[in-house]
């Protein structure tokens, strides 16, 4: 008798129509959790320019004379997914702002921009505020 090998056409559809659903369900997990790491990256480097101004207000009492002209994009190499923000508003008092741009801006729904103060104050712009986002 003669017994087929192989894989029928319907067999191979099912295959396709399942892997479809889980890359349906997986993908948009994925990206959330992409937006999430560049997200976490932001304010850490938040936080390290807000350590760096605390050092020059430690060194001169003023917050005026910092250059964060290096410091501009998050990630500072590689593409930039938040660009970075310092205003010392004078010498006492500063903001620093991480606005999303590129693909990451799919994320002003939920967290949008970022900012934080010389007294730590953190804000976040989108729905989730800032205890969903920082």
């Amino acid at each position: 008798m003669y017994k087929p090998k192989g894989f029928t056409l319907i067999e191979i559809l099912v295959v396709v129509v399942i892997v479809a659903i889980l890359a349906a369900i997986a993908l948009p997990s994925y990206q959330d959790h992409i937006r999430k790491t560049r997200r976490t990256q932001a304010k850490a480097d938040l936080l390290e320019l807000a350590q760096m101004l605390e050092r020059e207000f430690t060194l001169s009492r003023s917050y005026a004379g910092f250059d964060g002209s290096t410091f501009t994009t998050s990630p500072r190499s590689g593409t930039a997914y938040y660009a970075i923000e310092i205003d010392p508003q004078d010498a006492t008092t500063f903001t620093i702002t991480a606005t999303p741009t590129g693909s990451q801006t799919e994320d002003n729904a939920k967290c949008g921009t970022l900012s934080l103060n010389q007294l730590g104050t953190k804000t976040a712009s989108g729905s989730l505020g800032v205890a969903g986002c920082w």
